[in-house]
C-alpha cells in the first residue's frame, strides 16, 4: 500500500494564504514509496512536527517538518523509519528508558499537526483519516493512543480526545468532560484482530466530536462542558503502559475547511 499524506485545507502563515487544494478528493501529496528514502521521501511531512521518547528530563526531542521533509530527511532506525514493506514505523522503548514531556508521564513517537498550529472546531470540515497497523500495542489497560484531538497549547494542555488500542484488539475513545480535569469518558468503538491492517477517522466539525472505524457508523461523542476550544490532531504511537509498542502508518489524511 502506497504511503501518502494528504492535506485540504488553505494554510495561514503569517499574513500569507498557501491554498493546497480544495477538492473533496484527497489527492496525495507524495512523491514515491522508495524504501531507501526517510519517511518525508515517500510522503509530505511538513505540516507536522515529530515529538520523540529521547532528550532530557522534561524536555523531549522534537523534529520540524523542514527537517523531517525529503528523501534525505531527518529518521531514526530506533524510532521513525521506512520499514522494509515501505510503510512508516513509529516505535516507543520501554518507559524506563524514554523521554517524556513535562505534561505527560508516557512515551511518545508522535507527530503533531503544525500547519494549521490550531483551528476551529465550529467549522464545517475538520477530518483525520489514518490507514495504519498496531502489531505491538504497550501493555496498558486502554491500549497505546494512536490518534489524538488536543486543545491549543495556549489554551489547555489537556486533550479533547484520545484513541487507543490495546492488546485485545480493542479500539477506545477516551473524551475529556470538562477543560483542565483528568476526566476521560472512555467508550468502546470497535475491534480489529491485533496486527490487521485497518482505518479509523477522527473529526471535530460544527462543534460535534466524531469517531469512524473502517467506515463504519460515524459516532458522535458528548464533550460534556467543552465549548468548542481551538484545537489541533496528532497521529502515531504515544505509549501508555511500561512495554515497547510499534505502530505502522500506511496512510493520513487531513482535511479542513478552506
Amino acid at each position: 500500500m502506497a504511503l501518502k499524506i494528504s492535506l485540504s485545507s488553505v494554510l495561514f502563515l503569517g499574513a500569507t494564504a498557501l491554498t493546497i487544494h480544495s477538492t473533496d478528493d484527497l489527492p496525495t501529496l507524495a512523491t514515491s514509496n522508495d524504501l531507501n528514502c526517510a519517511p518525508g521521501g515517500n510522503f509530505d511531512l511538513k505540516a507536522f512536527n515529530l515529538q520523540l521518547p529521547t532528550g532530557s528530563s522534561g524536555k523531549v526531542d522534537q523534529i520540524s517538518g523542514v527537517k523531517l521533509a525529503g528523501c534525505q530527511g531527518w529518521s531514526s532506525p530506533d524510532y521513525f523509519y521506512t520499514s522494509s514493506s515501505g510503510a512508516l514505523m513509529m516505535k516507543v522503548p520501554s518507559r524506563s528508558v524514554c523521554v517524556t514531556t513535562p505534561n505527560s508521564k508516557h512515551c511518545r513517537t508522535e507527530l503533531r499537526e503544525s500547519l494549521p498550529k490550531s483551528w476551529d472546531p465550529k467549522n464545517s470540515v475538520n477530518v483525520l483519516k489514518v490507514t495504519l497497523s498496531v502489531p505491538t500495542p504497550d501493555d496498558s489497560k486502554y491500549g497505546t493512543v494512536i490518534g489524538q484531538v488536543k486543545v491549543d497549547d495556549d489554551i489547555s494542555k489537556k486533550p479533547v480526545a484520545e484513541l487507543f488500542y490495546n492488546r485485545s484488539g480493542n479500539l477506545t475513545i477516551g473524551v475529556s468532560q470538562i477543560p483542565d480535569v483528568s476526566s476521560l469518558k472512555m467508550t468502546v468503538v470497535g475491534h480489529v484482530e491485533v496486527g490487521n491492517t485497518f482505518q479509523y477517522q477522527l473529526s471535530y466539525e460544527s462543534g460535534k466530536l466524531g469517531v469512524q472505524i473502517d467506515g463504519g457508523e460515524k459516532k458522535i461523542m458528548g464533550t460534556g462542558e467543552l465549548k468548542s476550544p481551538r484545537s489541533y490532531f496528532k497521529v502515531g504511537n504515544y505509549n501508555q503502559g511500561h512495554e515497547p509498542s510499534e505502530v505502522v502508518l500506511n496512510d493520513v489524511q487531513i482535511k479542513h475547511q478552506a
